[in-house]
């Protein structure tokens, strides 16, 4: 059986990001399922100049990252009751690749609700861009307390809850790929 290749999203280049910790652990939770391969896609490694979906704004690299996605896990601190403009750019910069392949999100914060509002705002952004969202959320409230320094996770019960929302996300993902490649679609090119 071919692996599912499903990348974790982070969701900031923040220099004081706590969500980090977050998405690294979403990512190792992830390689534990023997069906699934992933990565941490971290967007300070990727350049996206100017704005939207021109081909002059695009990193070649995450390109090939979202088309060989078969699914996306994206975390995503809250800022401003929104998600951080590093991701919205990141999403925007590739279109063609996301349709009709599920996403799942987890939100962290530095505060008691762990990223609703985030969460609740990308709904909107990626089913405008052809995604399909999980019901299975992720959140990390009070973010700071949940790490040490170095990113260890300081509540194992974490590790749980990262794991319900990716049985979820994996069931979607093979059956939107089973759709992707049985039911023919007029609006796929």
């Amino acid at each position: 059986m071919t692996k599912l290749y499903i990348p974790v999203l982070a969701g900031t280049t923040r220099e004081q990001r706590k969500s980090i910790y977050a998405a690294r652990l979403v990512a190792e939770v992830g390689a534990t399922f023997e069906e699934v391969e992933t990565e941490l896609i971290d967007p300070k490694d990727f350049y996206f100049p100017g704005d939207g979906n021109d081909p002059e704004g695009k990193d070649a690299r995450y390109t090939a990252v979202t088309k060989r996605a078969e699914g996306f896990f994206i975390v995503t601190p809250e800022y401003n009751h929104s998600i951080p403009g590093t991701l919205k750019r990141m999403l925007d910069s590739e279109l063609e690749h996301y349709l009709h392949k599920p996403v799942a999100f987890a939100g962290a914060s530095s505060g008691q609700w762990g990223g609703v509002r985030a969460i609740e705002a990308l709904v909107t952004a990626v089913r405008e861009m052809g995604m399909v969202a999980t019901f299975t959320d992720m959140h990390f409230p009070k973010v700071q307390d949940l790490f040490d320094d170095e990113g260890n996770l300081l509540n194992e019960a974490y590790r749980e809850f990262v794991k319900g929302a990716w049985v979820e996300l994996i069931w979607m993902t093979k059956t939107m790929k089973l759709g992707r490649e049985t039911i023919h679609n007029s609006h796929q090119s």
